[in-house]
This record gives structure tokens, sequence and C-alpha cells, in this order.
């Protein structure tokens, strides 16, 4: 099996999640928050740059890959969202990075920033986050570009 499967404990765990993230595609209700649980879901459809070759390598058209995936964070105290509404469930969202600032050790906020300026903040008592692909993957034609 290739399936991903990540977790982080810290910082730097956090930005190799957000490398595996970035672009993934998301619905706004697949963002769930469960406080008695204290857990933050999101399910995506993630772009698996893991398998893209580097840009310019080949000539011709490459087909790449996407997989569902799970995102979730635990020992989450708060939620808070920004430019987006929650209210239209199959709102389409690119997640674009994951974004750590401490604030009182261990604790500290999430940031998941979404193309178009939306955000989601997760106030944590610390990063304890794990990344899975589900099993379901697919290919296409389609890469993300950031190029300016």
């Amino acid at each position: 099996m290739d399936s991903l499967r990540l977790a982080a404990l810290d910082a730097e765990d956090l930005a190799i999640l957000s490398a595996h993230t970035q672009d993934a595609v998301v619905l706004t209700g697949e963002c769930r928050f469960l406080p008695r649980e204290k857990r933050f879901v999101v399910t995506m459809n993630r772009f698996v740059w893991e398998k893209a070759p580097p840009r310019g390598l080949f000539r011709f058209k490459s087909s790449y890959e996407r997989r569902r995936s799970v995102l979730h964070f635990d020992r989450v105290l708060a939620v808070k969202r920004t430019g987006l509404s929650m209210s239209d469930p199959d709102e389409v969202l690119a997640l674009l990075s994951l974004q750590w600032a401490e604030t009182q050790a261990p604790s500290g906020t999430i940031d998941l920033v979404f193309a178009g300026g939306a955000a989601i903040r997760l106030d944590v008592e610390c990063i304890e986050a794990q990344l899975a692909d589900l099993g379901a993957r697919w290919s296409t034609d389609a890469r993300p570009d950031h190029r300016i």
C-alpha cells in the first residue's frame, strides 16, 4: 500500500502536513468541529504532490492523482472562521497551507488558509494532528499552478 499516514506533534511536523495537503479541495460541509471530543475533522480531495513529476521534466502531458483523505486535529478548544459561510455545505475551498502560531507553550493556533482569503482558526492545547488517505484515488490532468 502506498497510502499516506502522517502524524504531527510539533511545528516541523505540521509543516510536512501542510505540504501534503496543499491544493486539497474541501467542501465547507466536510469541515466539522466535534467539541465534546475536542476534535476538528476535514475530509478532502488531496492532490498527490509526492507523486507529481517536477514541472518541465516531461514534454508530454502527465496524468496526476488526487486521493480522498482525512485530516484531523485533536485537543481543539475553539474554532473561528473568516471569509467563508458555513451555511452553504457545498462551497468549494482550496486549501493553501496550515500555519502554526504559538501563544503560550504548548498552546497556540493552527490556521487552515484557503484561496480567496478564507481561513479557519483552531485554538489548540498543543499540536496533535493526523493525515490519512482513505483509499479512494483517481487520476486528473489538472496540476495546481502557483506561478505568478
